[in-house]
Formats: structure tokens, sequence, C-alpha cells
């Protein structure tokens, strides 16, 4: 971004007086955040808006529980009254689609010419998706989940809320919003996954969910840290050869001793071990599905 358009927007938000340069200057750089941008043009916005060098900051995404602008406020206000500073956005989240074209000849074919119905409809179905985003700074010794618990009140509590990781920079700003945003987005599937729906829901929640519509850092994770730490387990990759097997035959003890050649209560051992130094536990149903997405994804990676 050219030095010196950085200058009219600093320029700009020193001589406001009502607020709208920098909410000008917001609505641009959430904008950049919501496409995944985080180069040095954003950085400097950023640093327009007072946020300089590696900040730390973490993202809250939720649905609001009344109006979006009054959520925004309530938010921004209560990190306020905490001594910290904020940025809120709206945005509307997106959903997924096997066939956009198929879907929207199908929609077309369905609504005839009620154009009119159709409007409202898209309206009514923009609503139920729009979110508000908010990105803090750390405040004292007040932790991400405090303030979180604090705003909570401002969302929906009949509607998921995420939490994003604590990072720094534009860049980390950039994921703690993604990261909070595909934690909505995957909500649905692990609602159906597990007995109640963690509120915040945090990045490890929906690791698996998260990986199938196409988060990488996900990913990431899921490669990295988990199928890495049943990698390393061992020397012999006996913890891997276990836990693959473990789950290649649905949970089954006596299959996957009879497999590995060994008692029953050697694989319980091995499991036991396994869970101790990886920290899932394959005997969980829940923990099962994040290791066999794990192993999934860092085989197709074309690690060993």
């Amino acid at each position: 971004m050219p030095s010196n358009f950085l200058d009219l927007l600093s320029a700009d938000v020193s001589n406001d007086t009502d607020g709208t340069a920098v909410d000008r200057i917001r609505v641009v750089l959430f904008e950049c955040l919501f496409d995944e941008l985080a180069d040095q043009r954003v950085t400097s916005l950023f640093n327009v808006l007072g946020y300089e060098g590696g900040f730390p900051c973490y993202a809250i995404a939720g649905y609001p529980a009344r109006s979006a602008a009054r959520t925004r406020a309530s938010i921004e206000k209560i990190v306020s009254d905490f001594g910290g500073n904020c940025l809120t956005a709206t945005h509307t989240l997106g959903v997924l689609s096997i066939n956009d074209e198929a879907d929207l000849a199908q929609s077309i074919a369905d609504d005839g010419d009620d154009t009119l119905g159709t409007a409202d409809h898209d309206k009514n179905e923009a609503q139920d998706r729009t979110v508000v985003v908010a990105l803090i700074t750390p405040v004292g010794a007040a932790t991400p989940e405090l303030i979180c618990n604090t705003v909570a009140s401002a969302y929906d509590d009949a509607r998921p809320l995420a939490l994003g990781p604590q990072l720094r920079g534009a860049s980390g700003a950039m994921r703690s919003i993604r990261s909070s945003l595909y934690c909505l987005k995957a909500a649905p599937a692990l609602a159906a996954a597990v007995h109640q729906l963690p509120r915040p829901l945090r990045n490890d929640d929906a690791l698996p969910e998260r990986a199938l519509i196409g988060d990488q850092d996900a990913r990431k994770v899921l490669v990295e840290a988990v199928y890495g730490s049943l990698a390393n387990a061992s020397t012999d990759n006996s913890t891997m050869v276990t836990v693959s097997t473990f789950l290649k035959y649905g949970g089954s003890l006596e299959t996957t001793a009879k497999e590995l050649n060994v008692h029953p209560n050697t694989i319980r051992y091995r499991l036991k071990r396994a869970a101790e130094s990886t920290g899932w536990d394959a005997t969980d149903p829940r923990e099962a599905f994040v290791l066999s997405c794990a192993i999934a994804l860092g085989r197709v990676a074309g690690l060993s």
C-alpha cells in the first residue's frame, strides 16, 4: 500500500471527529481479513488504527442475540470496561454446496416467477447466517476465556460461539478469525457427534470437521500434531501400527490382537500407553474419529 495513501488515511483518522474515518478503515480491514489477506497492506491498516508490530490478539465469533449492531456495541463496551481494545464487524457466514450451479437451477425451477418470495427467502437466510466477529487484544490479567464468557451474553445462547487462538500481528489476526469462523461452520456436524456442544468452541474441538470443509490450519494440526505424535511415540512404530489396526477393525481388541499376533491384554496396554504419550485415546469414539482423520491425512500426505 503506497505510503502517501497511508498518510492520507492517517490524516483522515487524526481529523476524525465523528468516527466515520475509523469506521471506513475498520470495514476495509475486516474485508481483507475475511478474504484471508494478511500482507503488508493489512499490517499498514492495523498501524493506522493504532495496532502496531506483532500485537497479540484473538477472535470471538457468534450469532447476535438481537441485532448485529447492538451485539457489536455490547461487546465493545464490555471490553472497554475491562480496559481493553477491540474491533468488531458483521459477517455473513458462507454455506457449503456440492454443486452451486445445480442448486441455483433447482431454485429457479422451484420458485418459478416468485421473484419477491425468493428475495425475501434469501434475505432471511442471510440474516440467519449473520455473525458478529470481535478481534480483541489481551486485557491485563483477563484471559481470553474470561472475556469470551463475559461477552457471551451479547450472543445468541442457543447457537454456537467460537473462540479463536491467541496469536500475533496481522497474520495472527487473520488466522484467529478464520479459525473461529470455521468452528461455526463445523458446529452442525460436531453437534451430531458429541453429547453437548462446547461453548465456546475452540480450535481442537472440531479438528476433523474443520479439515473436512477445507480449513488448512486444522489439516496441519491433524497431520503434524496428531499423526506426528503417533509416528513419534515409539521407535519401532508399534504405536502407529497398534492404533491404526485397532481403528481399522472398528475398535475390536480381539481382532486387532489376532491381526498383530499378540494377546488382547497387550493391545490394551499399548492403547493406554498411546493415549498417555499422544493425548488421544483410540478407545473413545470421538477421539477415535480424530485419530482416523489424522492417520488418513498423514498417509495422503505421503508420511510414513
